[in-house]
């Protein structure tokens, strides 16, 4: 029972924090480790759930990516180029991820590093979202041109950095390519479907665990519990940005960050 309790509670973080800019895997690393929910099970669990939540996206957005399939070989319409700039920006992380996995799952998955990152994106969403969101001109997905893909897709390399979140990275880049903070949003709601599954797809081959049938359980029912808090934050966070900044996030980041980083150096947690 205490495996799945620990399930539930790992799943509700996946969900609150997958699509907002703050971390799911920094916070899953951060609450594993606070409630002993740790090792070779915890670290596939994590993977499996991030699937429930990109489950959540398509859902939500079912009817958009179902026409933009159907449109793709339909001439001057939206769906080959929508698809294109998926690809385009999923490309450079889906690149640097394969070259550099086994450095990262064994140097940067830590409670140190991900407070690190926590600090440094909170900084950086308010420096570029100060400088850069005012006066976007790009409100829809549909019209995001090739070269603002790119950005986007560049920018979303600094995800790979445990803690730094993919949702702000993304974010940030389509800032500084001229999205608006809703377009970049869905943007990245989008991105996350093939470069999710493919990540969750590389470390399920990888993994060689025999699960017993408690897990096997727990998997099930955090999938399930991911998805649903996914499907209420989803649509939540698209309304919040309709009327305000990010700036909260930001803010959340730093303290959580600090904290997390003056207990580490005070011997409260380990380095």
């Amino acid at each position: 029972m205490l495996l799945i309790l620990q399930s539930i509670i790992i799943a509700i973080v996946e969900g609150l924090t997958e699509f907002v800019p703050v971390s799911s895997t920094g916070h899953m690393i951060l609450v594993g480790n606070l409630i002993g929910f740790t090792g070779e099970f915890a670290n596939l669990f994590e993977v499996v759930i991030q699937l429930g939540a990109i489950l959540a996206v398509v859902v939500l957005y079912w009817d958009k990516l179902v026409k933009s399939v159907k449109d793709i070989f339909v001439p001057d319409r939206i769906g080959l180029k929508f698809w294109i700039n998926i690809a385009v920006a999923a490309f450079p992380a889906a690149i640097l991820g394969f070259l550099f996995n086994d450095f990262i799952d064994a140097k940067l998955f830590n409670p140190v590093t991900v407070a690190a990152a926590l600090l440094v994106g909170g900084i950086l969403m308010i420096i570029i979202e100060n400088k850069y969101r005012r006066g976007n001109k790009t409100k829809s997905v549909d019209n995001i041109k090739l070269r603002q893909s790119l950005i986007v897709g560049v920018f979303q390399c600094l995800s790979l950095w445990p803690g730094m979140s993919r949702s702000a990275s993304t974010i940030m880049g389509g800032w500084i390519a001229g999205l608006s903070t809703v377009a970049a949003a869905e943007f990245s709601f989008f991105l996350a479907i093939p470069m999710m599954v493919g990540a969750s797809g590389f470390k399920l081959i990888k993994s060689q665990l025999i699960m017993s049938n408690i897990q096997i359980i727990s998997l099930i029912i955090g999938f399930v519990v991911a998805f649903i808090v996914s499907l209420v934050v989803i649509e939540g966070f698209i309304k919040f940005l309709q009327k305000k900044p990010m700036r909260i996030f930001a803010i959340y980041r730093i303290i959580i960050g600090t904290i997390l980083l003056i207990m580490a150096f005070s011997n409260v947690i380990k380095l």
